[in-house]
This record gives C-alpha cells, structure tokens and sequence, in this order.
C-alpha cells in the first residue's frame, strides 16, 4: 500500500516474525508478572502480537478463556487492517510521486475476504467443502509464505540493519505501553 521494495517488505516481515516469537515466550510470564487477569492477558496478547496462531501460542498456557479473548482482540485488529490499507493508499505517493489509482485504492486481497467472509457468513459455500478449502488454504498460505522466505535477499535484510530492527524492537515496546495503559483503563471504568 505505501509502495515498499521487496526488500523493506521481506526484513520488515522478518523483524516481526522474530519479535512475535519473542512474544509468544514473554507474554505468559510477563502477565503473570503484571499479575493480569485471564482476560486482560487475553486483550494484551490481541493487542500486541503480531499473528493470530502466535497470539493462541502466546495465550495457550493460561487457558481457553485467554484463547478466546485473544483471538477476539487479534481479529478485530486484523478487521482494521481494511480501512487501514484504504487510508494509506489515499494518503501517500508511489516512488514516482503519483497517487494511488483506484485498484491500490481498495486492495483485491481485502475484497477477496469480504467477498469469502459473506459467502460463508450467509452459507452460501456448502459444508462439504468447507474442509477441502481450509486445506487448500493452508497449503496456499505455506507456498506464499516459503516464496516469500525464498525470495528474501538476506543481505538486504542484514543491510536494513540496527536502524530497522530498533524501529521494529521499538514499536512493539509502543505497543505494549499502549496496550497495558488501555487495559489498566478499562479496569478502572
């Protein structure tokens, strides 16, 4: 949406990918430290992981009440990543100062799951074909995700340096100020 090279995609994926590892290992400790409720673990672990799978491996060790909580959180935040990629396709230039044409405007990708979601939503796709297609699914979010591994030049990864992976270190600390100071704010409504 904001016309990144390849590059800046792949170490920014990267970066996160070893940041939410991180937190999948901290967070059961630190909310214990923190002494948070079930709950609240469960909205700080939506609210600051970075994937829905770590977010549930992040939250499994406090039980399935964390678990749904999370999950929760985690896809309303994700549900925001569409109004999200809209405001920044109308907001910045491509690297040749153009704005945005009405294809970046609203991504496919995001049409595509609004379009999947009410089909499902209304049980328009019929039941027998639910498990094949999450199966396919899968199989496609591997091949996507090995491509993209595949075609990370890690030198460039490397070369985005200490500067990329400060910003990244640091706007997970952001995040998680953020989302403590929400929660202990909610608590006391």
């Amino acid at each position: 949406m904001i016309g990144a090279k390849g590059e800046e995609v792949s170490a920014a994926i990267g970066f996160t990918a070893v940041l939410g590892v991180g937190m999948v290992l901290l967070l059961p400790v630190v909310a214990d430290l923190l002494g948070l409720s079930i709950t609240d673990a469960g909205v700080l672990a939506g609210l600051t992981v970075y994937a829905v799978p770590q977010v549930l491996a992040a939250v499994a060790p406090m039980g399935l009440a964390a678990a749904q909580v999370g999950t929760l959180v985690k896809l309303t935040r994700v549900l925001m990543l569409g109004p999200v990629c809209i405001v920044l396709a109308l907001t910045t230039r491509d690297r040749a100062g153009q704005k945005p044409g009405l294809a970046r405007l609203i991504p496919w990708f995001i049409l595509g799951f609004i379009a999947m979601a009410a089909l499902r939503s209304f049980g328009l796709i019929p039941e027998a074909l639910i498990g094949p297609i999450t199966g396919v699914a899968g199989v496609l979010t591997v091949i996507a995700m090995a491509a993209l591994g595949l075609t990370t030049d890690l030198r460039a990864v490397l070369r985005s340096g200490p500067r990329a992976a400060l910003a990244a270190v640091l706007s997970l600390a952001l995040l998680s100020v953020l989302a403590l100071g929400l929660i202990g704010l909610l608590n006391l409504l």
